[in-house]
């Protein structure tokens, strides 16, 4: 997260492994031996690629939609700079049990991309990847922090290599709803759910919530956790060193109610949040004028990839403002604010988000673990201390403590 002043909000970032770095094969590997050396094509000044006439490749990843169709473009002009003939092969979530699957069935894909530090950790441990080549370790140690290595590492040994991180800190805004309604950015929680009111009174519903896909539910907590808790607690939950029942997760899920518990604030009413999925939750709220399904909508800098199926153009009719920041003044007294503002002060520049580097069982499976106990939440807003029993339990089955 990159801090904006004490008290202002964090960007949390959320990146995928490549697993060309993540050579897979039906026996584990040697995990002493990297992939074969390169040889050969040049691409772009200063970038060399291998000379791959005749190889066949297959990549694998949690894509659909018009991510999908941007990522098969680039393997287009993979195949066009180097000779190989690539495949996408469509992954399902959990990827690592995706993986499993195929691996047992005697047919890996060559590549995966990984959406989360868990899933890498899991496939080193089951076996299933070869460490980077020396080729690739050496751009690498050229041109990566430690920071970013480390989370492509396993036991010091690097797997994995980060290509694309997003900013999962921002809000996306119909500015034609906003305009309607005589309603301006907001820059704390507080202002946020003071213009969710006056937007649900308007007859637009404040929010559009993609329910259905725990993940965007994770990224709604971490946010609110991050800037409410500081990173040092962040780092910890993240670790599983405190507990999800800790008092910290229960002051951000009641934070967090404050805006899932108004039925009016939501795109469809609490059963319509449920329902909708992310693609659907960014298109309903640019859609319809200044009288979308929603206002807003939540998610990272990828959302503008969805919004460009619709009609609106971002930077006219489709804005943006960052996760406002969650008051001091929720904490119950002078001391606790103190505290607080002094975590936030000393932290780091970016969090990995939380869920991603847990197991994946607990942060990465629809249905289960983190993203389920998150969707019952959104049922019910009102069963916090029910959340954090049902999450500390996952977690530390996940876990294993």
């Amino acid at each position: 997260m990159r801090e904006h002043g004490t008290g202002r909000t964090h960007l949390k970032w959320a990146a995928l492994a490549v697993a060309g770095a993540l050579a897979l094969t039906a026996c584990g590997g040697d995990a002493d031996e990297g992939p074969s050396a390169p040889q050969g094509a040049t691409a772009s000044p200063g970038v060399e690629l291998p000379k791959l006439d005749g190889e066949k490749l297959q990549v694998a990843a949690v894509w659909t939609g018009p991510e999908q169709e941007n990522f098969t473009k680039v393997l287009k002009e993979f195949e066009k700079r180097t000779g190989a003939t690539v495949t996408f092969v469509p992954a399902q979530d959990p990827i690592v049990t995706f993986l499993g699957t195929k691996i047992a069935g005697g047919a890996p894909p060559d590549v995966a991309l990984l959406p989360q530090v868990g899933a890498l950790v899991s496939a080193v441990q089951n076996k299933w990847a070869q460490p980077v080549s020396p080729q690739a370790q050496a751009q690498l140690d050229k041109n990566y922090s430690a920071g970013w290595k480390s989370l492509g590492a396993v036991g010091g040994t690097q797997y994995g290599v980060y290509y694309k991180a997003a900013n999962k800190s921002l809000i996306w805004y119909n500015a034609k709803a906003f305009e309607a309604a005589g309603v301006k950015p907001p820059k704390t929680w507080k202002e946020l759910i003071a213009a969710a009111d006056t937007l649900s009174a308007s007859g637009t519903p404040a929010v559009s919530v993609a329910g259905a896909d725990g993940w965007t539910l994770t990224d709604w907590f971490e946010n609110i956790y991050l800037s409410q808790a500081g990173p040092e607690k962040y780092d910890q939950l993240a670790k599983h060193q405190i507990k999800w029942t800790d008092d910290s997760v229960k002051q951000a899920l009641t934070t967090l109610a404050e805006l899932f518990g108004r039925k009016d604030f939501l795109a469809g009413g609490t059963s319509g949040a449920l329902a909708t999925e992310f693609p659907k939750s960014v298109t309903q709220t640019f859609t319809g004028g200044d009288r979308p399904a929603a206002a807003m909508v939540f998610e990272g800098d990828f959302v503008a990839v969805n919004i460009g199926q619709t009609e609106a153009k971002v930077g006219e009719d489709a804005l943006v403002f960052p996760f406002p920041a969650v008051d001091p003044a929720a904490y119950p007294n002078d001391i606790q604010r103190n505290i607080a503002k002094a975590l936030i002060a000393a932290g780091d520049d970016f969090r990995f988000d939380m869920s991603d580097q847990a197991p994946a069982a607990f942060g990465g499976t629809p249905g289960a673990g983190e993203w389920k106990a998150l969707q019952d939440f959104l049922a019910n807003p009102s069963d916090v201390a029910g959340t954090q029993a049902k999450l500390e339990a996952d977690a530390a089955k996940a876990y294993g403590n």
